[in-house]
């Protein structure tokens, strides 16, 4: 029986079984082999991707890196034509792109590239058409734009999001607060850390860990965590990435259609064709990526203000913004002077572990050799 057959035969169990408390342990195991058996279509044992010269291996280049997906035809060459300069084929038939088309603009001094990849299908993450490598890029990515055509989204968003969810793309979600620790020896240790677990008990959450062999672990939780939370923390392998929803050609629908699907998070209205809304979708690329910028100063001079540090809010540290400047920095600190709202007075001296604001200006002081 092939890998397909298998997911098959346990995806209908599953829509068999009654979901009640006798069967979660029941369904958790079925969730976990599930899972086990989605990895292998992922990524098989003799490799996969695409032949070389597909343009799917693109270098990174520029702050961040933002993927277009989307069913054939739905304007993503467009916008990136639009919003690059880069020309990507145009045609008005299905799959004109075959290959990852790169492109990059800036916003607010953040160099970001832009990935036209080709139109996804449904049946992506089972390798149908060239689905595994489009989804391989999407988890390179900082941010997912889903294009969608103002005609359909609804029914085109649900199969995207399925795609990409069989793949281990996480949209919008933060990782469930579970730390998991596998041990040598002692037993199944769970601990719930001021929450009610209502999802699991711990027959569930055994049968899950002894489905992939896990004997001895501890377990603890922070969060009223599902069966497919805790496999995905068990996994391991899972990529939660920020998304935008671009409702495109909204030329074509009435005012009150778009009305109405406007009321969805994280949606952007555009039309790519004739430039529409494009100020509120940099702006909410920009807010998703949630980046800031740190402008140097050189000792005895002006700040630099047409060359800022891109750095993520995340990794926000004078450290990181050394090791962005050049590797070698961060080695030779000895102190940094910050003007900006990250300080009580300007300029403060600070370390490396002090963490900076958007439009922050930084002056490193190295150490006398």
């Amino acid at each position: 029986m092939s890998t397909l057959q298998k997911i098959a035969e346990i995806e209908a169990e599953m829509g068999r079984t009654q979901k009640n408390k006798a069967t979660n342990a029941h369904l958790g195991l079925l969730k976990a082999k599930l899972a086990k058996l989605k990895r292998e279509i992922i990524a098989p044992k003799g490799g996969g991707g695409g032949k070389a010269g597909e343009g799917f291996d693109v270098t990174k280049s520029g702050d961040a890196r933002v993927g277009l997906i989307g069913f054939p035809s739905v304007g993503k060459s467009t916008l990136l034509t639009k919003l690059t300069g880069t020309e990507s084929e145009v045609a008005a038939y299905e799959f004109t792109t075959l290959t990852c088309i790169p492109g990059t603009f800036k916003y607010k001094g953040c160099k970001i590239q832009l990935l036209d990849l080709p139109g996804i299908i449904e049946g992506a993450k089972d390798g149908k058409g060239r689905g595994r490598q489009v989804i391989g890029v999407a988890r390179t990515c900082g941010l997912i734009l889903i294009i969608l055509d103002a005609a359909k989204p609804m029914t085109h968003k649900r199969i995207i999001e399925k795609e990409l969810e069989g793949f281990g793309i996480r949209l919008n979600k933060e990782p469930p607060a579970i730390k998991f620790k596998k041990k040598e020896k002692g037993g199944i240790n769970i601990v719930t850390q001021g929450v009610k677990m209502t999802h699991m008990d711990k027959k569930t959450i055994e049968a899950i860990l002894k489905e992939y062999r896990v004997n001895s672990a501890d377990v603890t939780f922070r969060c009223d965590a599902t069966v497919d939370d805790l496999i995905d923390v068990v996994e391991g392998n899972r990529m939660y990435v920020p998304c935008l929803y671009v409702l495109n050609k909204i030329d074509t629908i009435t005012m009150e259609e778009l009305e109405l699907i406007s009321r969805v998070p994280h949606y952007v209205p555009v039309c790519a064709g004739l430039e529409w809304n494009f100020d509120d979708l940099l702006e909410a690329i920009w807010r998703y990526l949630d980046m800031i910028r740190v402008y140097t100063k050189p000792r005895g001079q002006i700040p630099d203000y047409d060359a800022p540090v891109v750095i993520p809010r995340s990794r926000n540290t004078v450290e990181e913004f050394c090791l962005r400047i050049h590797k070698n920095l961060a080695d030779q600190f000895k102190y940094a002077l910050v003007w900006g709202t990250s300080v009580k007075h300007n300029p403060q001296k600070v370390g490396k572990e002090h963490r900076l604001n958007d439009e922050d200006v930084v002056q490193i002081v190295k150490r006398v050799q």
